[in-house]
């Protein structure tokens, strides 16, 4: 794993602050190269982030035996350890929702009670705010590509049929185990993922290279992940980051992901704007088709792999 130098580290990981005037272009730049920023000034208020966090830990405070109630995951509720269905494992426990969070209210009101009203209450508060910038963002984009109309992308999220989802991840303590994997390597297969963490190291990229660097925590901003799925729709300009999770701190750590996402019967290709004089890379596919496929493999697999066009010989 490479150790980066605190400049170093800066250059690498675009900063971008979304109240200045030059942040669209910022974006774009960032999404080419890197496939991977922290955002500052977002507008999403910090109590928001803060109340969500706090009921977070009071779930995964609870025995086993109590938070086993509300799973495991069919997909989406409680699972511990296991990732998927394909054998991957790791340091981590996890809840897994739809972004209509009253959709599986009734899951854990019968378990949990008046905690559960809570837990949907702030849990629609923060999702409202974070659906929010992440639609401006696309919308940022778009215009810095020429895209037109400017919500081509942002409106796959606001339609009542996106299938995006929120995962809440919890890493116990493990500060004897160097270099134990929490969350193993992957790429997101939507199309933009926003990440909240607490003040708690672990996250890492992967550079072009191939070397592992750790980004450093940041409780009051956010982090982009440019998806597979915007990589497709723009023809491999914009680059879907390997990313993963060790768990080797003293302290737990706490990470929320919003995972923007079309709805299931969209046709992911290139957007047609931009492909003028260029061939497509990948094959057309519906949102569903590659669900599915993802959901069939490793973490580790290169998804979209199945998906590229093998160029003529």
């Amino acid at each position: 794993m490479v150790f980066l130098s605190k400049p170093a580290m800066e250059q690498l990981l675009p900063l971008i602050d979304l109240s200045e005037p030059d942040s669209q272009s910022q974006l774009v730049k960032a999404c080419e190269e890197v496939g991977f920023f922290k955002v500052i000034n977002h507008g999403v208020p910090f109590q928001f982030m803060a109340d969500l966090e706090s009921e977070a830990i009071k779930f995964f405070s609870l025995p086993l035996s109590d938070k086993e109630k509300a799973g495991p995951p069919d997909p989406f509720g409680y699972g511990h350890k296991n990732i998927g269905c394909t054998g991957d494992v790791g340091w981590v426990e996890y809840l897994l929702f739809t972004t209509d969070a009253d959709s599986i209210y009734h899951k854990f009101a019968s378990i949990f009670g008046e905690a559960a009203d809570r837990f949907r209450c702030v849990l629609n508060e923060y999702l409202s705010a974070v659906k929010k910038m992440a639609c401006r963002i696309l919308e940022m984009v778009a215009e810095g590509l020429k895209i037109q109309p400017r919500d081509v992308l942002s409106k796959l999220l606001m339609d009542e049929q996106s299938d995006s989802v929120f995962r809440v991840n919890h890493y116990p303590a493990r500060p004897e185990t160097e270099g134990l994997i929490g969350f193993g390597e992957h790429t997101d297969p939507q199309i933009i993922s926003v990440l909240r963490s607490n003040n708690t190291s672990g996250l890492q990229i992967s550079l072009k290279e191939g070397d592992w660097i750790s980004i450093p925590p940041d409780q009051y901003s956010f982090f982009i992940n440019v998806g597979d799925s915007l990589q497709v729709m723009t023809n491999g300009r914009f680059k879907s980051v390997r990313h993963r999770v060790v768990a080797n701190s003293p302290k737990s750590r706490l990470s929320m992901i919003y995972f923007g996402g079309p709805p299931l019967s969209e046709k992911i290709a290139p957007l047609p704007s931009l492909m003028e004089g260029e061939d497509s890379l990948y094959k057309e596919f519906t949102w569903f088709e590659y669900k599915k496929s993802v959901y069939n493999s490793r973490l580790a697999d290169n998804r979209l792999g199945l998906f590229e066009k093998i160029a003529a010989s």
